[in-house]
């Protein structure tokens, strides 16, 4: 989901209803009506979710009053090929005041094989008027060593960023593949065009043991079409913590916090985003399967 994308400021935060990295990295996997297996190792199965997003907690110095609304993700391609993220979060936030916005966050991104390269589009519309907008391209160098970043906007600029640096699709696998294995923790680096494309963040992930189909059960919505699919499934509890690069972790206090459930075929459900003084919750409520992109050695990586 995946995950994660989250990574904007609090008063982005509070406009969007969630931040990007949380949406685009973390909300990745498969599911469908009709049941899903498990997803291939080294792949992620094409599919679109509708989560139904909702006020966790608000404390007085947040000003929210209510927050509601609803994200839809979809997920096509696969490694042969790169993958295409679309993502749309629509919510209705009231302040304690009783003044009401809507907010509209749409992102769009391709990922190539083995995250060589990284297109993204990040539009923010406020009471239907476009109030932000992050277009680029990251590119690893032929080296192998740092990835290029050329943003279109909000403004035409160029950065370098040094280090094992991994972008979205990149960083939900490994993590992923980590849970699988049995292994308790996942610290790595992240960069998805957020904060106008400037900035990587440190995630450190803290992965619990494996959860019980009961306990599985209770957290998913009896009106959940793939509940019986998802309950059979290997499933973790996941908190995460994203933290800017530029600060250290070390007595750093986390831009934001995640928790989650990750099932073994990747899909995301159970989701918490939290900012401090608020939390938003995402509760999987539609997964359908999409067409899956065949990899037979002729498929080549390709943009947008």
């Amino acid at each position: 989901m995946s995950a994660t994308t989250i990574r904007r400021t609090r008063r982005d935060a509070v406009d969007s209803g969630a931040s990007p990295r949380a949406i685009s990295s973390l909300l990745l996997g498969l599911a469908t009506a009709m049941g899903a297996g498990p997803a291939a190792a080294g792949e992620l199965a094409p599919h679109r979710a509708v989560y139904e997003m909702t006020l966790e907690r608000a404390s007085t110095s947040s000003g929210i009053g209510e927050l509601a609304g609803r994200m839809v993700y979809e997920l096509t391609g696969a490694t042969c090929s790169g993958y295409h993220q679309t993502m749309r979060l629509v919510t209705r936030i009231v302040d304690r005041e009783g003044a009401i916005q809507m907010n509209d966050l749409r992102t769009t991104s391709f990922e190539a094989d083995k995250g060589t390269e990284l297109d993204f589009d990040i539009r923010q519309f406020r009471n239907k008027d476009l109030a932000e907008a992050t277009e680029g391209e990251a590119r690893r160098k032929s080296t192998g060593s740092g990835i290029e970043v050329r943003l279109k906007k909000p403004k035409a600029a160029k950065l370098d960023l040094t280090g094992e640096v991994l972008f979205p699709m990149q960083h939900s696998l490994r993590l992923l593949d980590r849970a699988r294995a049995g292994e308790r923790s996942f610290v790595a680096q992240l960069y998805d065009g957020s904060e106008e494309g400037s900035r990587v963040y440190d995630t450190t992930a803290f992965i619990g043991a494996r959860l019980s189909p009961e306990a599985i059960g209770a957290g998913l919505a009896h009106t959940l079409a793939a509940r019986k699919t998802l309950t059979a499934l290997p499933t973790w509890p996941v908190a995460m913590s994203y933290y800017d690069a530029k600060d250290g972790q070390q007595d750093a206090i986390p831009s934001y916090e995640l928790s989650f459930r990750f099932h073994d075929n990747g899909v995301t459900s159970s989701l918490v985003i939290d900012y401090g003084d608020f939390a938003i919750r995402g509760e999987l409520s539609e997964l359908t399967m999409l067409p899956a992109t065949p990899c037979d050695g002729k498929n080549k990586s390709g943009g947008k």
